[in-house]
């Protein structure tokens, strides 16, 4: 398995699918990463706290999307 650091410049735009899927349009600068012994091969994502508060914001709306195409409930809350 190779393994990256891929690091975030710029979220540029969320979108989700049929599938189920949340998708990033987003420009990063990806490199090779080198393993370290003893520690299980991992790809890294890194991005600045700006970047992480994006990031948050563009899944909290993907979400309430999902949410809104779900059927609502005809009965109620069960309980």
């Amino acid at each position: 398995m190779k393994i990256h650091q891929i690091e975030i410049q710029k979220f540029k735009a969320a979108t989700n699918n049929l599938h189920g899927q949340v998708l990033f349009k987003v420009d990063a600068l990806v490199s090779n990463r080198e393993p370290i012994d003893g520690i299980e091969p991992s790809s890294l994502l890194v991005m600045t706290e700006q970047n992480a508060r994006v990031l948050m914001a563009l899944l909290k709306t993907q979400i309430a999307e999902f949410d809104a195409k779900k059927p609502k409930s005809r009965h109620g809350r069960h309980g």
